[in-house]
């Protein structure tokens, strides 16, 4: 699976690679002032990220703007795409995960608005009630940073362990300080999460991947992040030299727009809403 995750992504980046002249980071002479007549591309990872983008594009033809929608099965080959000028913008992440991004790769990614709220929540198809957790239980989280941090953070919230004070959202096992059920943790990505509940006792999921997978919240879903929680506000980015281009804007107003509102609320049924 994890082999073919890697060729999506890579054919991804092949056909963004095609168009690269046309980007954001490549041949300005083909970009009106407005953004009309240049293709906006904007990159997602699959499920409800993707989907409300769709939308966005829908909205923006309404307005003279081409978008096309880029998706990946990955956190972090957007925002390598977008830094590399393959992509005009991305929209899958939030604010301390893009840091940690441009701290590692020396990048200057910004947020140029909010998308999207999506919660993370602890789910399981072996455990219903979080008092029933077994004493050893495995429990799988994000390996990506900050998701993992969060995950823990979610375990703590739940009351399921204690972690280090301070360590926040860069939180890892190793800082878990108590620890009464004697969990043992598994770091998986975040795609994968959904796929390892039949192997595992409890996993750590964002409410995209849970959506994409086709998870029952109602049934699975034991514990959820609270709807004000930083990390669960999701943002659009772009690269630093491109956050005021006109088109851009227009690309955040249909964001707020009553239009988007709407078919989130309609798409989703309140498990994922908007963040404007």
């Amino acid at each position: 699976m994890k082999l073919r995750k890697t060729i999506v992504s890579l054919v991804a980046l092949a056909f963004l690679a095609l168009g690269a002249a046309g980007c954001g980071g490549g041949d300005k002479k083909a970009a009106a002032p407005d953004g009309g007549g240049k293709v906006i591309k904007i990159g997602a990872t699959a499920g409800a990220h993707a989907e409300v983008v769709h939308a966005v594009a829908a909205e923006a033809k309404k307005q003279g703007l081409d978008v096309q929608v880029v998706e990946f099965t990955d956190y972090i080959t957007p925002d390598k795409a977008l830094a590399e000028g393959n992509l005009d913008l991305n929209a899958y992440q939030h604010v301390p995960f893009l840091n940690n991004f441009n701290k590692q790769n020396n990048t200057k990614l910004v947020p140029i608005g909010n998308t999207i709220l999506i919660r993370q929540g602890i789910i399981s198809n072996k455990v219903h009630d979080l008092k029933d957790v077994p004493d050893g239980a495995t429990v799988a989280i994000p390996n990506d940073p900050t998701n993992g941090g969060r995950g823990l953070l979610l375990l703590q919230q739940a009351g399921l362990l204690k972690l280090k004070d301070g360590t926040g959202y860069k939180a890892t096992p190793k800082d878990v300080v108590e620890n009464p059920k004697h969990l043992k943790f598994k770091e998986l990505e975040a795609a994968q999460l959904p796929r390892s509940l039949d192997d595992v006792d409890l996993a750590t999921i964002t409410m995209n991947y849970v959506l994409s997978s086709g998870i029952d919240v109602k049934k699975q879903g034991l514990f959820w992040e609270k709807k004000d929680e930083p990390l669960a506000v999701m943002v659009l980015a772009a690269r630093e030299q491109d956050k005021d281009r006109p088109e851009f804007k227009k690309i955040v107003a249909i964001y707020k727009s009553d239009a988007i509102k709407k078919f989130i609320e309609e798409k989703f049924h309140g498990t994922i809403t908007s963040a404007n």
